[in-house]
């Protein structure tokens, strides 16, 4: 990854960190228009209070202003965040079968493919 290619949103309350969400615009030199969303992670103290929804329009008002007008991410299927991201305008294209491991259990979990164009 090359420097400066990567943006980072955190949320704080009072002197915590709540949640943090980041930009991946290390694009190859064909892709300048499309970003993509890595890692939106809230504190299950801070959960159900918008600051995902918050971090969201953060970053994409960035990648707006970076003349990003395409976000993809992924995230583990029918985790809390798939329909998060659909209530955000974020779209389905794909879902790919065993594609990381559960924390919890011994099994591989698929994981959705989203878009969105800003």
């Amino acid at each position: 990854m090359a420097i400066g290619t990567r943006l980072l949103l955190v949320a704080t309350c009072g002197e915590r960190i709540a949640g943090a969400v980041q930009l991946d615009i290390d694009t190859p030199a064909n892709q300048p228009h499309r970003a993509e969303i890595r890692k939106l992670l809230v504190h299950p103290d801070f959960r159900r209070l918008g600051i995902a929804r918050l971090l969201m329009a953060g970053i994409e008002d960035h990648a707006r202003a970076l003349g990003r007008s395409l976000l993809t991410l992924d995230t583990r299927t029918g985790d809390n965040a798939e329909p998060l991201y659909a209530s955000l305008g974020y779209r389905t294209v794909g879902v790919i079968p065993g594609y990381c491991r559960d924390t919890h259990k011994d099994r591989l979990d698929s994981t959705t493919i989203m878009y969105k164009n800003l």
